[in-house]
Parts: C-alpha cells; sequence; structure tokens
C-alpha cells in the first residue's frame, strides 16, 4: 500500500539529519549553480507558481547530481519591501517580526515539497550581515562614478507614497498597488544604467534566454541610430523683416548666458528632413523654461520701464506671446506619467506664438509646438515633425491644420514618383522608400540619403550622426521605513559621503514611525542623526532615503556561495569556483526590472574589478503561470487561489510534482485541474505496485523481454534529453508508458527496475527512496549514476525518411522507423530543402509509407 504522508515524512526527516544536501567544494567534479527567482516572504506562504517553479530546479538539481556534478542549488529570501512595512502600519507588528515568521512558514513548505535546497546557505535581504554588503557595493558605484544624486521628476505612488523606477510603472500605475502615478520633482539617488547600454545589448548574444526574453530588453534599452540636427530659432517678425535667409542675432539680456540659440531634435529619419513641417517641444524643455521665466521677470511688471521692454522684445527678440496658456498646458502635463503621454491616442498641444524655427535643410520658417507626448527624457526632449511619415505627428498635424508634405514615396513603380507624390496624404507612409520634393536628394533612396544629409549636416556643422537609448537612469531612492539605508551622509556644505566601509552595516534605526506622510520615515529618526555626528561630526546628516529592493536581488547571488564570509561578499576563489549561474529559473515578468538590473550589477562590478564575469545567468528559463479550471490568474481576490499544502495532504508532495511537470510544457500556462492530480497519484501507485512483480533472490539474472529493453534504453534516452531540454512534461509521458508495459510482465528483472525508480527520482524523490531502500541499497538514490542508454537496443527503432517532390527524392531526414503520418509531413514542410520546392505550389497529394517514404505531388 503506498502511504504517501508516512513515507514523505520519513524521508524528509532523513533528508534533513544527513544533510544529503549541503554542497560541499568538491573540485574533482564539475560544478554546476542551480538557482531559483527566491521568494518575497509574504504571509500567503507558497503558491502554485511556485510549486511549478521550484520542482522545475529541483528536478534540475537532482539531475545534474546523479550526473556526477556538484551542484550549488541554494534559496534565499527577498525580505525588505513595501509589503512588510504596510503590514506593520496595518498592526503595528515590525516588519522583522513578520518577515521572519513567514520565512520559517515559507522553509517549512519547501520541505514538505521535498524541494533539495542547501539550506546552510540561506540568505536574507533585511538581515544587517547581508544588506552591509548592499551597502558596500552602492559604495564601491558610488566612488566609481556610477551612481549620482540629482532632482528630477518621478515617478511618485501617492498611495505607497514613494517614487518608483521607469520599469515599475505598469499602464501608468504603481505595479505593487495599482495607484495611478504622479510625477514629482524630488532629489533622489540613481544608478547609472545607462553607461551600460550597449553592453547590455551586446551581452544577449552570448547567452541562452529565451528569445522573447532577450527582444524585449533590446527593445525596453531601445538603441536607435540616427542623427542630431540644430534648428536655429527667431522672433517670426524680426525674421521675415530680415530676410529669408538670415537670423536676427539679438537675444534678451536674460537669455546670453543660455545659449539656447538652437533646437537640437534627435531623428532616425534624417531622409524626411524636407518633409519637417513643424516642431514639437516636451513640456519640461529647458528652453521654455527659460522663455516663459524671461516672460516674467521682463513682462510681468507694472513698471513704465519694463513695458517698453517689452515692446522691444516682441519687436526685435524671443518672446512667447501666450505663455500664460504655455503654463497651464505645462501644469495639466505635470500629472500625467510618462506611460499616459506615450499612449494617450488624443493627441493635445498649444503652439508656441512669437517664436519660430528654421528648417536646416531648405531655410523654410516653421512653426513650434509644445505637446506632452514628447519626452524630456528621450532624445533631446525635441522633435521634427514630419506628419506624412509619422503616424503620430500626422494625427497631431490634422487635428491641428498644419501643413503635410510627402518627402518619401514607395520604391515600386518610381517612374510615377512626381505624380505620387502630389496624391492626397490618408495616412503616413512610415516606410524607407524613394525621396521627392527635397532638392538635389530627390531621387534617391532612404538609407544611401540618410548618409547623404548626414554629412551635409556634419560639413555644415548642423548636425551629426548619433545613437540614442529609450533606458534611463536606475531611480533607487525610496521614501520609506523597510528597505535597505543608502550609506550616504552630507556634510554641512551638503556635500555627499559614502559612510565607509567601516562603518557598514549602516544600521536601520528603530525609532521610526512607519506611517508614511510623503516624506522619508528616516527623516524622523534622532537616532540615526545622533549615530551621525557622533562619527562624523557636527552639522553632518545622514541620507534618509532607503533603497529600491531590485538593488537587493540584483546581486544575491553572489553572496550564496559565501554566505558565512565576514570579510568578502564573497571570496575570489568561491566566485571563480561558482559564477557565472549555470542555470535561472523564474518568471518573464522580471524581464525589465530584475534581470536587468542584475545584468547590470554584474557589468557595473566587473568594470569596478570586484569580479572576472559579465553575465550573471547563463541560461535562463521562465515557467507559465498556474490559471483556475476556468483560465483564470490565481488571486486572494478572487477566491480561486490553490493552497499547496491541501494538495500534498490529500495526493502527497510527488504526485502534486508530477502533475505540476506533466500538466504542460514549463514556459506555457499551466490549467489547474484536480482530476489530473488523482492521475499523477495512480501512476505511483502503479510504480510502487510493481515491486511486487520482483523475486528478489533468484531474479537478478532473469531474462528481459526484448522489446521490453528496447524500450527501457529508448524511455532512458528520451527522459536524459526531455530534461536536458526541460521537457519535463513529455519525459513524464514517456515514463508512463514504460510502467504500462512493465505492469503487463508477470516479472520484472531487478536491474530494469532499478533504472525506472533512478529515472523517476528527480521527479518523486520520496517514492524513489523508498523503493530504493525496499531494494536493499543502504544510501540514498542521489549518491547513484544517473543511467545511460544503450545504442545498440534503439537502433532499429531509427529509419531514414526519403522525401519525394514529384517522386524525385529531395531530402533524407533521420527519424523513428514508427512515425505518424501527420508527424512525417511536419517534418517534410519543416526542411528547407523542400520548401524551395512547394512555396507557392498547390499540393495535390501526399503518398506516405511508413517507416520509408512521403511523396509530395504538386
Amino acid at each position: 500500500m503506498y502511504n504517501h504522508k508516512k513515507i514523505e515524512k520519513k524521508w524528509q526527516k532523513k533528508w534533513n539529519k544527513s544533510e544529503i544536501y549541503q554542497i560541499k567544494d568538491n573540485f574533482k567534479k564539475p560544478k554546476y549553480y542551480v538557482l531559483d527567482m527566491f521568494p518575497y516572504p509574504s504571509g500567503d506562504g507558497l503558491h502554485m507558481g511556485h510549486t511549478e517553479s521550484y520542482t522545475a530546479s529541483d528536478i534540475i538539481y537532482r539531475f545534474k547530481k546523479l550526473q556526477g556534478y556538484n551542484v550549488l542549488h541554494p534559496q534565499g529570501f527577498d525580505s525588505f519591501g513595501l509589503p512588510a512595512e504596510n503590514y506593520a502600519i496595518k498592526t503595528g507588528v515590525h516588519p522583522k517580526k513578520t518577515t521572519k515568521k513567514n520565512a520559517k512558514s515559507y522553509l517549512k513548505q519547501m520541505k514538505m515539497l521535498g524541494l533539495g535546497h542547501d539550506l546552510n546557505h540561506l540568505i536574507d535581504t533585511s538581515d544587517p550581515l547581508y544588506y552591509k554588503w548592499t551597502q558596500f557595493l552602492f559604495g564601491k558605484f558610488f566612488e566609481n562614478g556610477l551612481a549620482e544624486q540629482k532632482t528630477d521628476a518621478i515617478n511618485w505612488c501617492p498611495s505607497c507614497n514613494t517614487g518608483i523606477a521607469n520599469e515599475q510603472v505598469i499602464d501608468g500605475k504603481c505595479e505593487r498597488c495599482k495607484t495611478q502615478i504622479r510625477q514629482k520633482e524630488i532629489p533622489g539617488w540613481f544608478l547609472k544604467i545607462t553607461n551600460f547600454a550597449d553592453d547590455l545589448i551586446r551581452g544577449l548574444d552570448k547567452i541562452d534566454w529565451p528569445e522573447h526574453t532577450k527582444k524585449n530588453q533590446r527593445n525596453w534599452i531601445g538603441k536607435s541610430e540616427g542623427a542630431v540636427v540644430k534648428f536655429q530659432i527667431t522672433n517670426s517678425h524680426a525674421y521675415r523683416q530680415a530676410g529669408k535667409f538670415q537670423i536676427n542675432p539679438k537675444y534678451p539680456k536674460s537669455l546670453k548666458s543660455s545659449k539656447n540659440l538652437t533646437i537640437e531634435v534627435f531623428t532616425t529619419r534624417p531622409d524626411t528632413l524636407f518633409g519637417c513641417a513643424y516642431m514639437v517641444l516636451s513640456p519640461e524643455h529647458p528652453l521654455i523654461t527659460k522663455l516663459i521665466n524671461f516672460c516674467h521677470s521682463e513682462i510681468d511688471s507694472e513698471s513704465q520701464k519694463n513695458k517698453k521692454i517689452l515692446n522691444q522684445v516682441q519687436d526685435d527678440n524671443l518672446v512667447i506671446t501666450n505663455y500664460k496658456e504655455v503654463e497651464k498646458y505645462i501644469k495639466q502635463a505635470k500629472n500625467k506619467t510618462e506611460m499616459e503621454r506615450i499612449e494617450n491616442k488624443e493627441k493635445t498641444g498649444v503652439e508656441l506664438k512669437g517664436i519660430k524655427a528654421i528648417n536646416p535643410v531648405n531655410n523654410e520658417e516653421i512653426p513650434i509646438w509644445v505637446a506632452d507626448y514628447v519626452l524630456a527624457s528621450y532624445g533631446t526632449g525635441a522633435i521634427m515633425a514630419v506628419p506624412a511619415h509619422d503616424s503620430r505627428d500626422y494625427e497631431f498635424a490634422v487635428k491641428y491644420k498644419l501643413p503635410i508634405k510627402k518627402v518619401i514615396v514607395p520604391c515600386q513603380d518610381d517612374k510615377n514618383q512626381n505624380n505620387k507624390s502630389k496624391v492626397k496624404i490618408s495616412k503616413a507612409f512610415i516606410d524607407d522608400g524613394i525621396l521627392v520634393n527635397s532638392g538635389k536628394y530627390s531621387g534617391i533612396k532612404s538609407n544611401e540619403a540618410k548618409k547623404k544629409i548626414i554629412n551635409w549636416l556634419e560639413k555644415n556643422k548642423l548636425g551629426k550622426k548619433t545613437i540614442n537609448y529609450k533606458l534611463r537612469n536606475w531611480s533607487i531612492s525610496r521614501q520609506r521605513y523597510w528597505g535597505c539605508p543608502i550609506p550616504i551622509v552630507y556634510s554641512p556644505k551638503g556635500e555627499p559621503k559614502f559612510v565607509g566601509e567601516k562603518n557598514l552595516p549602516w544600521a536601520l534605526p528603530k525609532d521610526v514611525n512607519f506611517i508614511p506622510d510623503g516624506t522619508a520615515p528616516l527623516y524622523k529618526s534622532k537616532q540615526l542623526k545622533k549615530r551621525t555626528e557622533k562619527i562624523f561630526g557636527k552639522g553632518w546628516t545622514p541620507e534618509v532615503d532607503t533603497m529600491d529592493t531590485f538593488v537587493d536581488s540584483s546581486w544575491y547571488f553572489l553572496r550564496y556561495p559565501d554566505t558565512e564570509n565576514k570579510k568578502e561578499f564573497c571570496s575570489a576563489k568561491k566566485l571563480k569556483r561558482w559564477l557565472p549561474v549555470d542555470l535561472y529559473i523564474g518568471g518573464a515578468e522580471h524581464t525589465y526590472m530584475h534581470l536587468l538590473y542584475a545584468r547590470f550589477f554584474v557589468k557595473g562590478m566587473k568594470k569596478i574589478g570586484l569580479i572576472s564575469f559579465d553575465e550573471p545567468f547563463l541560461k535562463l528559463r521562465h515557467q507559465g503561470m498556474v490559471l483556475d479550471k476556468n483560465g483564470v490568474k490565481m488571486s486572494k481576490s478572487k477566491g480561486n487561489v490553490v493552497n499547496p499544502n491541501d494538495i500534498v495532504e490529500k495526493f502527497g508532495a510527488d504526485a502534486t510534482r508530477i502533475y505540476m511537470m506533466f500538466a504542460g510544457p514549463l514556459e506555457d500556462d499551466v490549467i489547474w485541474n484536480q482530476d489530473m492530480v488523482k492521475g499523477t497519484r495512480r501512476f505511483l501507485e502503479k510504480v510502487y505496485k510493481l515491486n511486487q512483480k520482483l523475486k528478489i533472490k533468484n531474479n537478478l539474472n532473469l531474462k528481459s523481454n526484448h522489446k521490453l529493453k528496447i524500450l527501457l534504453h529508448q524511455t532512458i534516452k528520451k527522459v536524459t534529453e526531455d530534461i536536458e531540454n526541460f521537457g519535463f512534461n513529455t519525459a513524464i509521458s514517456q515514463m508512463m508508458i514504460l510502467v504500462n508495459a512493465m505492469e503487463k510482465e508477470k516479472n520484472i528483472p531487478v536491474a530494469n527496475y532499478r533504472l525506472l525508480i533512478i529515472l523517476i527520482s528527480p521527479f518523486a524523490p520520496h517514492i524513489a527512496e523508498e523503493l530504493w531502500e525496499k531494494l536493499g541499497n543502504k544510501r540514498s538514490i542521489f549518491l547513484e549514476k544517473w543511467p545511460k542508454y544503450n545504442p545498440e537496443f534503439i537502433k532499429e527503432k531509427e529509419a531514414e525518411l526519403v522525401i519525394q517532390i514529384n517522386g524525385k527524392v529531395r531530402d533524407k531526414i533521420k527519424t523513428s522507423a514508427d512515425i505518424l503520418e501527420n508527424d512525417a509531413k511536419k517534418i517534410a514542410f519543416e526542411s528547407e530543402k523542400i520548401k524551395k520546392w512547394i512555396d507557392g505550389k498547390e499540393i495535390r497529394k501526399i503518398i506516405f509509407v511508413k517507416g520509408k517514404l512521403i511523396n509530395i505531388v504538386v
């Protein structure tokens, strides 16, 4: 009788006592470092998503261990953050207590699932012994110019009462509490991730990550090649008086030092310059700010003297005559997030009346607008608007009745270019093509024209070839309590200074009221101020912001090999031995945050000389979400959460583990179906009952059925390959086929049964250990060797599939001898050699001869 409760408790107790999972620096074995994304210890405990991803990494851990690797498989807790602090505000219980209590529950659940973590290498990011090194690394970044303080408009969550990074804003809302984000200017600390934009892009080519994840990171970094173009700014009245090709040299005294005589624009399409119909500045553009300040200082005064200046400025110099209307618009724009401004379908703006820009390629005067769909954080905060060849510009031009001039036409039918250029434009043509209405560049293809126009701009000092990025520096300052204190103090003159390694950890003070009011809670700490003055002197003040919790998780994988080291975050010897991580498993939702930040940290640390490698995770795999039976994401609010504790209690940890892996490919979403858990439970019962077919004493040399032997070696081959390729569901399916075949036998050779148990052990470790012991083995099954298949036994199951087109051989491919017709068709149609013979042709008939050929008649 298979009693999962008794068996699983027995082996969990034995594993814990024997310390079988404890890592040893055995340099005779090759190393393998497999890592889960560590959890935040919330009060809800592990959910089914954790169960899926942690089971996957545990299978790889046990598999690699059986293959003879020295495997590091640690665990820890990302325990700083807002949930614990908000719970403390609500209940009055200190976050340290709640996270510690919750972490114990998590560890209990991990053991319940049979996860083989080395808990001697456990870390906790809120432990001063850990965050001492977070502060050490921040200090190194600060000393090497990779951390800076500046006042900037940041994303502000009014509910959490703190700033958050761009990557933590989802659809204009706080990714944690879903509150609408506002823009707020406050001083804060930034890490210079933009310094590594190119390295972050190049590094993606040498790591084994899902292609969609790499593509998303490239898009987020947003490298664009183009040109910066200079547009001269002038007063329209004076410009027209002076003559079309002359620029008025007079500017107000207030603006002489600003040097804002031109506006620089970044464009990826210099080939469209002749179609520039107007210019748009972001609401934050410094030229607007300076001109409006000038208007206030020189125009708003009631004195007679300043009235004379007003007349002079309007006649001869730069001034925004509708500056009050512009100010009102800018104020409205500041209440929107960047995402709202980008995605807002209703484009709005205000013309800056009284000033104009000059298109450098044709000296045409064009209006200047301010519009919130242009961001100060991207490019130069200004754009040249070409409505005929940009969708956003087209919408804006149509709305405000601005001119639309076509300067690019498609390459096809280029004989009628001139006629096409006069056709009424109903939408923007955004592709490359051939230039028209572009002076001496007309008739040239876009790619060639881009080069020629850039050369002309550079020659005339009106622009230059430039590369731009969407990526912005990482804002890490948080105005909350439960986080790693930023280890900075300020001199009486306000100059920032790292507190120094000898003063680490720079501990969180205890005399703090958690309730946020828009200012940092640490600002009210007398303990922190007293400590600062005691160490640095009177008048010195502490930094009161704490770090974004993503800083803690950006380097945690470097600490695991050497968690007890008090002198270094990790010794050079252990860094060389264990890093980088060989396999990392976790959610794709961390693409723009944790995964990007961790890569930046490693590259920054290499540049400083702290480590020798420049990518943290050599291989990355994602798990899908676990959905309820209706395909809806599980959440407490919907009341559809499945508790892994209940499932393990009812069906067992091994059955739960196998179900989570059997339900579909790892990266796909899993639809929860309790009936299927019953199915995996029955499968394990079959495996357990097979033990009754063994005759231990005289069965060792029992000859195996030849077909069964072939199936066994096929299974060894497939399970091995499937685990390597994360095809856990198909590996389980193959083992089910083998077990069903064994079930039909009267007697089973012990040797065959031993191999089956080893194959199943990474998936169902408890039952495997129990059956292994029943066979008379004294030591753990995970100290055995992974079996190898015998090629001789699977030869006859392979065949050469001949692929013909109209009876002529066009390709030959090795396949299974018993391949089904649909699978053979799929292979044939995916062959590059076959595609060229059938593309665009009607397939009239397909003839299939099993194990031999497939003939496609076209």
